[in-house]
């Protein structure tokens, strides 16, 4: 066992001891932070907000660290699970100097004091949760669950990096966190960092009592000895001898991790479990009630300071019994005692880079679309797997990346299944667990991540992007509903991080749907939801993109812009089943860069003539039924005139005010018309093109047909017909709406409704689509 020298428990206790003084003052003072005179009512902030319960143990957990990274000159990051924490966090940056680093109005002095506290969860202030503009942070406060996967996404391909991970005692009990447990499988010694989880038992939650802490040491030591872990305890509310003990666990553990390291090969990783009183240090009993160790001390155990004599004499008595004349000199700085374990420079946890990721980004090497572009002679002469040729791309971006390590592609159990398999020609599926002989494609190094948990692999990349590095999250569309809250908070987050000038840009987080809505009619209607797109365009304009490329040269295109980006979340959907190839690759990027556009080979409208109705088209299926419409209208009524609009960026549905994407009313009204009928098929729920473009002139003229809700176990075609976005009721709808065509063009719809009658009997006597479908091209 390595031998290390006696800590000071007088400095971590001068250290602790200072961060918890902080941490009230935040919560409570207006004013006098340095209590140099007798606290009055109005040296109290009129609304009391924030969270105390959990501020002890987070700011012994951040003494200790200290003291590990200056003693081992660790490059360490810290995780805190419980965000809401706030206070501890900003403390102890304050502390470090690291706070005053990026905000120079609020230094290490008393007036900088004053100023830290009076914009703690103030108006023009700082939030009460650990938030982007926390330094040393790369986790909202909000995110209960998602800590440890956070962790382990910083980690994985930071050989050199330690990972503490505060986990609270109520978010231990989310599905997230349960899994995340599991993360030790994935992590390779050797190219990985550490993550040392710090499970925080303090007892309650907001009102109820946690279900970790109430269960008995050796049931809880089964289980996280279950989960791969040797556990190592800390506990009791006497803060010498707590010090002792976490001063040992802390050694212990980091000696543990230093062996695993060196002898690279899978055993169990500690973890600390703290059990330290909620509210620890502050008040025991307020007005009858006991407060320190319950529920009661979760926010503020003083409520009514300002109003009531006997709570503020509580105050003061709680906050001198920190003693800050022995912790800060007359001026308000730190005395040296206070800050005698603190690490320098960026060894300090406020300071690490790798929580301002955009600081270590490197450029993607991306390689010419034109080694993997499908030749397109001609539009819808033939036909590809659109992610099979992307996987082309990202397998050349695996191979490219061997040496310096930060491009990973997680998903939940379908890369194969995604048509991505290329990828498993250069590296394997990340796996520390068992191998056996009839397993494929496992390694222990290796960079695509596969668990079957849509949580965890959302985690896993946004720890991954908020440290610098490259990702793409593969995923069948109807289930990434599952991390609809987690990306609402990855977006709130880089949207905040943005209006910091000391936050770098980080590679953003992509999504690629596919296994989507239209081509799962084999699974049913169990794997049938294209709403996420809905989801994040409800999100903060600045921050999301959506792309519904059309075919495998428009996917190659769209790719390639999404992983040379920063500081978006981009969705793109594409489908993986053999698609009809319409654009070349110079005419793909020309078309994604517009975002919207004429086909002009495509529509019937000519150079000299404005169009009777417009035909557009968002996602791959509803482009293959619109052109089928189309070339049905060039048939049977040849005199009609046709526009055909594709649309791959959703985002320039929107005015030009609302999205950075969006179309000016001139630009949209010369591309879809002012007073013509638009009969637009759309990939998802027709409502959100309504949504989209509710504020166009010519919005009462646009009829939407899209998914709506009607699905089974089918044919591909019938998934189509089913929701009304089948050619020949594209037809239909366009004889209904171009006035004077229902009376001229009775007959030709007839014959098109006639045909949706045929392919019901059709699919139920044969379980086929009709040969004119199956078998049809494009020959316009």
């Amino acid at each position: 066992m390595t031998k290390h020298r006696p800590p000071n428990l007088a400095a971590l206790d001068a250290h602790w001891r200072a961060a918890n003084y902080l941490s009230a003052g935040q919560i409570y003072l207006l004013d006098n932070p340095l209590l140099t005179e007798e606290l009055r009512p109005e040296h109290i902030k009129p609304r009391l907000l924030g969270h105390w319960g959990t501020s002890p143990g987070l700011n012994l957990v951040h003494t200790h660290l200290n003291r590990a990274i200056s003693e081992r000159s660790l490059d360490a990051l810290c995780v805190w699970g419980p965000g809401h924490g706030g206070p501890a966090v900003l403390a102890n940056s304050w502390l470090d100097g690291s706070y005053s680093r990026v905000y120079p109005d609020v230094g290490r002095d008393a007036a900088g004091m004053a100023r830290l506290f009076r914009q703690f969860s103030f108006p023009g202030g700082v939030p009460s949760h650990v938030a982007p503009e926390t330094p040393g942070s790369i986790h909202e406060g909000g995110e209960l669950g998602y800590s440890l996967a956070h962790a382990y996404g910083a980690a994985f391909d930071n050989p050199g990096l330690l990972v503490a991970c505060v986990i609270g005692d109520g978010e231990a009990e989310t599905g997230p966190l349960a899994t995340s447990w599991h993360s030790n499988k994935f992590l390779d010694p050797v190219h990985d960092g550490a993550v040392l989880p710090i499970l925080h038992l303090n007892g309650y939650k907001i009102a109820n009592p946690a279900v970790l802490a109430r269960l008995p040491e050796p049931e809880l030591d089964a289980l996280l000895r279950g989960y791969g872990h040797e556990p190592l305890y800390v506990t009791g509310s006497d803060p010498r001898k707590v010090h002792q003990t976490m001063a040992r666990a802390m050694d212990h553990a980091l000696d543990r991790i230093a062996e695993i390291k060196r002898t690279g090969v899978r055993a169990s990783w500690p973890v600390i479990v703290l059990r330290t009183p909620k509210g620890w240090t502050g008040p025991a009993e307020v007005d009858g009630e006991p407060v320190e160790g319950t529920w009661r001390s979760h926010q503020v155990p003083l409520a009514s300071v300002r109003e009531d004599p006997e709570h503020l004499r509580q105050l003061e008595a709680w906050l001198r019994s920190y003693r800050p004349q022995e912790l800060f000199d007359a001026d308000g700085r730190p005395t040296g005692q206070v800050l005698a374990c603190v690490p320098d420079g960026e060894r300090r946890l406020g300071a690490n880079p790798h929580a301002n990721g955009g600081l270590l980004t490197r450029e993607l090497p991306l390689p010419p679309l034109e080694h993997f572009a499908v030749p397109v002679d001609k539009p819808g002469a033939t036909l590809h797997e659109p992610t099979r040729v992307l996987g082309g791309l990202l397998a050349q971006v695996m191979a490219d990346t061997a040496e310096r390590r930060d491009f990973r592609v997680v998903g939940p159990d379908e890369t194969a299944s995604n048509r991505l398999g290329a990828l498993f020609e250069v590296t394997g599926k990340a796996w520390q667990a068992e191998i056996l002989e009839t397993d494929e494609h496992l390694a222990r190094d290796g960079r695509v991540m596969e668990i079957l948990s849509e949580h965890l692999c959302q985690g896993w990349l946004e720890g991954y992007t908020l440290t610098g590095r490259h990702g793409l999250f593969s995923c069948y569309e109807a289930f990434v509903h599952i991390v609809d809250s987690m990306v609402n908070q990855h977006i709130k987050w880089l949207k905040t991080s943005r209006s910091l000038s000391w936050r770098a840009p980080v590679p953003s987080l992509n999504y690629l749907l596919t296994s989507h809505v239209w081509r799962q009619d084999h699974n049913g209607f169990s794997h049938q939801d294209p709403g996420f797109v809905d989801h994040v365009l409800n999100k903060s304009p600045e921050v999301v993109r959506v792309y519904l490329p059309p075919d495998a040269n428009t996917l190659l295109s769209v790719a390639d812009h999404v992983l040379r980006s920063r500081d978006y979340v981009n969705v793109v959907v594409a489908g993986k089943q053999p698609c009809f190839d319409w654009l070349s690759l110079d005419e793909a990027r020309v078309h994604c860069a517009r975002g919207a556009g004429i086909w002009e080979w495509a529509g019937t409208e000519g150079r000299d003539r404005a169009p009777d109705v417009v035909l557009a088209c968002a996602g791959d299926v509803p482009t293959q039924e619109v052109l089928a419409a189309a070339g049905l209208l060039r048939r049977h009524l040849p005199d009609l005139a046709v526009r055909v609009v594709n649309v791959v960026d959703m985002a320039k549905l929107l005015p030009r005010e609302e999205h950075p994407h969006g179309m000016a009313d001139f630009e949209y009204d010369a591309l879809f018309t002012p007073d013509k009928p638009v009969i637009f098929a759309y990939h998802g729920y027709p409502w959100l093109i309504h949504r989209l473009a509710y504020r166009r002139t010519g919005h009462a003229n646009l009829h939407v047909r899209g998914y709506k809700e009607s699905g089974t176990t089918t044919t591909p075609f019938d998934m189509v017909v089913r929701n009304d976005l089948d050619r020949y009721r594209l037809a239909m709808d366009v004889i209904d709406r171009v006035p004077g065509l229902a009376v001229r063009a009775a007959a030709v719809r007839q014959t098109m409704a006639d045909t949706r009658t045929r392919h019901h009997a059709w699919i139920r006597d044969h379980g086929t689509d009709l040969p004119e479908v199956a078998d049809w091209t494009w020959t316009g």
